[in-house]
């Protein structure tokens, strides 16, 4: 999702700062992946973060702060193991899910399912679900990830039928398990409209874990264990819970360092994370990456894009792979983000099948660093007036702080040698994510955490013709590709399919890859059950004190 989690390293979970490994620390698992012992109980937690919350409809959004709520409060049909080291999703509200032919994907749910208003959770709330998400298509919301998505059909109360459009879809059950997958109740969602979040908290349309009790947006919210979850996470070790939203992370980090709250997670700067590890009063925990951070292109309003005065299809190309060769991305991973992120060549980062280097090989001086020369040469040969008068946005809140210092040196590393002249400004989120989706941004800044372990989730969302960026990127010969490797089951043909999406994208340069990190959470040393694993979930249910 954007801003997004991710699955690249497959790292062993590690926390630093002296604790030992996070599973050790955790608490404890059942078979099925809940927590150990008795009911929710335990001392109120507060959990901080400075990420912002778009919406709690899960048609509505698909960023990280959104759906670290929405993991709290749904339940979803398949899910991710707490401590999990593969990603692989497993049955959660359902009892069972497979493929009952090459296109058809049957679920049936556990009985007795219930909403926390009492309203019971059947086959019907399940087709209404993804129904809604792909009516409502918001702009801003994940109905993207559902593109393979014919129809869903209501066998009987428990059974439901997913009908594909490519047979034998690799990433289907993934799919149920990311932001396009929470179950809403059918009794209070609209079928054809978003859902305001006071409407949502009012009617206690929830079926995960927790409930939520008391709800203002990126201030504060108040979470209590629900004791009709029948799934996958099992009991909460703390029945109560808050996550306090902060408009600064300075304040974030003196509030941990205090214990004013338990834990904070998203984001602190990479000096923050250094100076903490430092700190005898709290630990910091580093878990498997897979978030990643580029440059998005609008292809109607970039410079020379279809829709500006002078368009002109290879000017515009030529803007955009002179941008890739006079990107340093090493010198940004050490001097922003004090090397707590690498240099990210392709669009599938590190540690996952298809991995490559696409853009140290096609661009700047073929080993990483920045080539003006060759840079000038490209746009001098499609006739592009020089300096490029390129219009650059970035988030100052969404992405932490530091994202201020990653543009400036982007801007720096453009204007260097007199080819482009940047505007560069910023937005706050909020605004952000409705002007990214409207053509206000030619050139922008996103940041991806992945919706599940699969390659994949790097590539459709981003490069299918309808995708979430809304940034005008329309390759058929990509789009089948995409197509075409969701059905194969050969680990090795598939990713070659993956290798060669990536270098057609690649050389149309529809987004600038940067940067690529890991998550990371910061808590008092008496706070147990931090886990960071390759669900790429921050949840609450393992916490206690």
């Amino acid at each position: 999702m954007f801003d997004a989690l991710t699955p690249r390293r497959r790292s062993m979970l590690i926390a630093m700062g002296g604790v030992p490994l996070l599973l050790a620390a955790c608490a404890k698992t059942t078979e099925s992946g809940g927590s150990d012992g008795g009911g929710a109980g335990g001392s109120a937690l507060t959990v901080g973060t400075t990420d912002k919350v778009t919406a709690l409809d899960p048609a509505a959004a698909y960023d990280n702060g959104s759906s670290v709520v929405w993991t709290q409060v749904y339940g979803y049909l398949l899910n991710t193991k707490i401590g999990s080291t593969d990603g692989k999703p497993e049955p959660d509200l359902a009892e069972s899910a497979e493929f009952t032919s090459d296109t058809v994907y049957t679920v049936k749910l556990k009985s007795g399912l219930t909403f926390a208003s009492g309203n019971e959770l059947t086959s019907e709330d399940v087709k209404h679900t993804f129904d809604r998400q792909v009516a409502i298509a918001d702009p801003n919301g994940p109905s993207s990830l559902l593109a393979n998505l014919d129809s869903v059909n209501v066998v009987d109360e428990l059974t439901v039928e997913f009908h594909l459009k490519e047979p034998d879809d690799q990433t289907f059950p993934y799919i149920l398990s990311s932001p396009a997958g929470p179950i809403v109740d059918s009794e209070v969602f609209p079928a054809d409209k978003v859902l305001s979040d006071d409407e949502i908290v009012s009617a206690k349309a929830f079926c995960g874990p927790y409930q939520l009790t008391s709800w203002k947006l990126n201030e504060l919210a108040s979470f209590q264990a629900f004791d009709g979850y029948q799934g996958l996470y099992g009991t909460p070790k703390t029945s109560d819970v808050a996550i306090s939203y902060y408009a600064d992370q300075n304040n974030m980090k003196l509030d941990v360092q205090q214990g004013n709250v338990d834990a904070v997670f998203r984001s602190l700067s990479a000096t923050d994370v250094e100076d903490l590890k430092k700190d005898d009063a709290v630990a910091v925990h580093d878990g498997p990456g897979g978030e990643i951070r580029y440059i998005v292109f609008n292809f109607d309003t970039q410079p020379y894009g279809a829709k500006t005065e002078q368009a002109d299809e290879k000017k515009a190309l030529a803007v955009r792979q002179a941008a890739a060769d006079l990107i340093d991305r090493q010198a940004i991973a050490t001097s922003v983000y004090k090397d707590t992120y690498t240099p990210l060549y392709s669009y599938i980062p590190e540690g996952l099948p298809g991995a490559g280097t696409q853009f140290q090989d096609l661009y700047g001086d073929g080993s990483g660093g920045p080539d003006a020369a060759k840079a000038k040469k490209r746009l001098e040969d499609a006739g592009v007036e020089i300096p490029v008068q390129l219009s650059l946005q970035y988030n100052p809140d969404h992405y932490g702080s530091s994202s201020g210092d990653e543009y400036a040196a982007v801007k720096s590393q453009l204007e260097a040698d007199g080819l482009f002249a940047v505007d560069l400004q910023s937005t706050e989120w909020v605004q952000y994510s409705e002007d990214r989706t409207a053509d206000v941004y030619p050139a922008y800044q996103l940041g991806w955490f992945p919706d599940y372990s699969d390659a994949d989730n790097y590539l459709s969302p981003f490069f299918i013709k309808d995708n979430f960026l809304v940034n005008h990127y329309d390759n058929a010969e990509v789009q089948d590709l995409i197509a075409k490797q969701r059905g194969i089951a050969d680990a090795a043909e598939r990713e070659k399919t993956f290798v060669e999406i990536q270098d057609k994208v690649a050389a149309d340069v529809s987004t600038l890859p940067l940067l690529q990190g890991s998550q990371i959470a910061v808590s008092t040393k008496d706070l147990q059950g931090v886990t960071l694993d390759s669900s790429f979930k921050f949840r609450l249910v393992p916490l206690s004190k």
